[in-house]
């Protein structure tokens, strides 16, 4: 059995107008990172989206692309059963 799932994991939000700042959105996109990190995720596996809409409205993923295979439930318990 594999306890190893490479589906990405993704923390998302879409904020109106008026509901944030560059600020407040820097400090989102970090505490997302920061999330995805406290999950096992390297820097090199987070991507960080940020689509800003024509209406001032704005859509934050920050996702961690898992590789596609990171070993087998021994590996994952230091070979002591679950």
């Amino acid at each position: 059995m594999t306890l190893y799932q490479p589906e990405p994991v993704e923390i998302s939000t879409r904020m109106r107008p008026g509901e944030w700042t560059e600020e407040s959105l820097e400090e989102l996109v970090a505490s997302y990172r920061t999330r995805i990190a406290d999950m096992g995720a390297r820097p090199a596996d987070v991507v960080t989206d940020i689509e800003r809409n024509d209406d001032g409205s704005v859509k934050v993923a920050v996702s961690w692309v898992k590789p596609a295979d990171n070993g087998t439930e021994a590996d994952a318990t230091g070979g002591q059963p679950a």
